[in-house]
C-alpha cells in the first residue's frame, strides 16, 4: 500500500514529503486557520459549509488566500481521489485544509500564504467503544470565552488551550474528556465537539456565544428537529448536566456518540439513551453507513451491535 497524498502549496505530493519551512509563521506563532471535514464512502461530507466557515476564519484573522475558496474546494476532492484507492484499507478519512500566514515581519504585509490539504485515516480505535459504554467527561479549571480570551468561533491552528484542558482532565481519569465551562459558569464545549443533554422531553444545547458552532451540531439539530425533537439553545451549568435524563457530544470524526458520566457521576439511566439511539440512526441515513459500525469493524471490534446498557453496566 503506498503512501497517502498531500496537497502542498499547488503540488500533490506523498505524505512523507510535505514540508514547511521552520520559520513560517505558523509553524512559530500559530498563525494561521484550518477546517476539517470527514468523508463517508470516501466523499467529502459538507464541504462547502466546512469552507464557508474557513472563509469566516480567514476573514477575522485578514489572510488572503490567493485564491477562492471554490478553487481549494476542488483541490480537496481531488486529493481525495488520488487517496480512493486506499479507502478499503482505511476506511474513511479526515480531509484538513490549514492557511497559514505568510512569512514576514508585518502580518499585513507578508508572503504568499502556505497552504496545504491532508488526508488522514479517522481515528476508528480511539473513537469506537464510546459509542455504547460513553464518553466520560471532566470539567477542567480553564474556561473558554468570547469576550476577554481568543473566539472559539475562530478555529486557529492554536489549539494551546484545548490541550492544557485535556492534560488537566486526563489527570483525574485518563479516559475523560474536557468540558470546558464558559467566563460565567456555564457549560460551553467538550475538547473538539459540542454538548447535548436531554431534560424534560427537549434537547438542550449551550448557546453558539463561546462555542466553536459545529457542522456536526447543526447537522444534529436539523435531524433532532426533523424527528420532532424540540431543540433550546441555552445558557446550561453542570447542574443541568448532572440531572439531564440523558447527553451526547457531536464533532466531525465520530458524529455523536453518548454521555455517560460527568465528573464521575453517572447521566441518565442507560447508555446510548433513546433520543441518542434515534438521532445516531438518522445519523447513519445521512451518512449512508451504519456509523457505529464502521468505527468498531476498522477498530477491530466488529461484532453485533450491543442495546442500550444500564449506566452501571456501562463503565
Amino acid at each position: 500500500m503506498d503512501e497517502i497524498t498531500y496537497w502542498v502549496n499547488g503540488e500533490f505530493v506523498p505524505a512523507s514529503r510535505a514540508v514547511m519551512p521552520l520559520n513560517n509563521r505558523g509553524y512559530r506563532l500559530g498563525d494561521g486557520v484550518f477546517d476539517t471535514e470527514r468523508t463517508f464512502n470516501g466523499k467529502l461530507f459538507k464541504l462547502d459549509t466546512h469552507l464557508e466557515r474557513l472563509g469566516r476564519s480567514l476573514k477575522m484573522l485578514r489572510i488572503d488566500l490567493g485564491m477562492s475558496l471554490e478553487e481549494l474546494g476542488r483541490c480537496a476532492e481531488e486529493t481525495v481521489e488520488r487517496n480512493l484507492h486506499r479507502l478499503e484499507h482505511d476506511g474513511d478519512w479526515w480531509v484538513t485544509q490549514t492557511i497559514h500566514r505568510g512569512d514576514g515581519g508585518n502580518p499585513l504585509n507578508p508572503a504568499p500564504p502556505f497552504i496545504s490539504i491532508i488526508v488522514e485515516p479517522l481515528a476508528f480505535a480511539r473513537f469506537a467503544p464510546y459509542y455504547t459504554k460513553g464518553a466520560h467527561l471532566v470539567i477542567p479549571s480553564g474556561r473558554s470565552s468570547a469576550r476577554t480570551g481568543m473566539d472559539p468561533k475562530l478555529k486557529a491552528v492554536s489549539r494551546l488551550a484545548m490541550v492544557l484542558a485535556d492534560l488537566e482532565t486526563k489527570r483525574m481519569d485518563e479516559d475523560a474528556w474536557s468540558l470546558v465551562l464558559d467566563e460565567e459558569g456555564n457549560l460551553a464545549e467538550v475538547f473538539y465537539g459540542n454538548l447535548f443533554l436531554v431534560r424534560e422531553g427537549a434537547i438542550r444545547t449551550p448557546t453558539p456565544r463561546a462555542i466553536l458552532e459545529g457542522i456536526t451540531r447543526a447537522t444534529t439539530i436539523g435531524l433532532a428537529r426533523e424527528a420532532g425533537y424540540e431543540v433550546i439553545e441555552q445558557n446550561l451549568q453542570p447542574y443541568d448536566l448532572y440531572t439531564a435524563d440523558e447527553a451526547f457530544i457531536t464533532t466531525t470524526s465520530y458524529c455523536i456518540l453518548p454521555v455517560s458520566e460527568l465528573n464521575g457521576a453517572p447521566i441518565g439511566e442507560a447508555v446510548p439513551g433513546p433520543v441518542t439511539q434515534r438521532l445516531t440512526e438518522a445519523w447513519n441515513g445521512v451518512a449512508g453507513l451504519d456509523v457505529a459500525e464502521q468505527m468498531r469493524r476498522y477498530a477491530g471490534l466488529a461484532g453485533p451491535t450491543r442495546a442500550a446498557q444500564p449506566i452501571t453496566a456501562a463503565r
